[in-house]
């Protein structure tokens, strides 16, 4: 088996990718034994690209993407990026007895940033995602699309390359969602970042990526890529989301078929 490795690459224009996923591989011990659950994944996202990873629940998504955060290590395979990537989940995670702009200025206090800066640069964030003057408010006092635009916000300030988000927008009602699809292709259009956006939904993989990578029932593995060539703004019922997003479920269900027979 191949030695495991996970290592960050020195930021500098040179870089080619903003992750580069080489032949990982994950194994997990139970009473069974090892199960493997990503089998020779080979995935690169280039700097400045929206990719949404797609498949069915269980089929390794979220186990790749903390991977690719370095919160586990792989079983098998080489996983590099450029600088430490920021992670954000389908939950806040917000510390409640914090305001909004302390939320941030806790990410901001860690990246090292004098505490003189860090005000400034929490509004600003939060003026980024459309959150002028929430600098004071409780976590209580925010709804779950404001909570998870301040969740985006403290992700930013990390200020990192690489945006890592495990299906951010899933427990929000479809309007709230619609509008936070809006949001973030704004924020990764404005701010030239690398995103790797984790998703059951088909159009939401649609309508947020330049490519979409199908995983299949686990153990996951890299199934098919599309290229999405639809021109911004998109629209989540659009046609030409809706007609690429019938051709992704037909193989995401084939997938899914494929899985119950063995």
């Amino acid at each position: 088996m191949a030695t495991a490795l996970a290592k960050t690459a020195d930021t500098d224009t040179s870089v080619e990718h903003a992750a580069r996923i080489a032949h990982v591989s994950k194994s997990f011990g139970g009473p069974a034994g090892q199960q493997l659950v990503l089998d020779d994944i080979t995935l690169d996202v280039a700097p400045g690209e929206f990719v949404t990873l797609l498949g069915a629940s269980g089929c390794g998504k979220s186990t790749l993407l903390n991977l690719v955060a370095g919160l586990d290590r792989p079983s098998a395979g080489d996983i590099t990026t450029d600088g430490r990537p920021a992670l954000m989940f389908q939950e806040h995670a917000l510390f409640p007895w914090l305001t909004a702009g302390k939320n941030i200025e806790l990410a901001l206090k860690l990246r090292g940033v004098p505490k003189a800066d860090r005000r400034p640069e929490a509004e600003r964030l939060l003026e980024l995602v459309r959150l002028h003057g929430a600098y004071g408010k409780r976590v209580h006092e925010l709804s779950g699309g404001m909570r998870q635009r301040v969740a985006l916000a403290r992700a930013l300030a990390q200020d990192s390359k690489l945006l890592l988000m495990d299906e951010p927008f899933a427990a929000l009602d479809a309007i709230t969602r619609d509008v936070l699809h809006d949001e973030l292709t704004r924020i990764w259009r404005e701010t030239g970042l690398s995103v790797l956006f984790v998703t059951h939904n088909v159009r939401e993989a649609v309508r947020l990526a330049q490519r979409v990578v199908l995983l299949s029932s686990r153990p996951g593995r890299i199934a098919r890529e599309w290229t999405v060539s639809i021109p911004h703004p998109r629209r989540i019922e659009d046609s030409e989301v809706a007609e690429l997003s019938v051709e992704i479920t037909e193989e995401l269900r084939g997938e899914i078929r494929r899985h119950g027979q063995h």
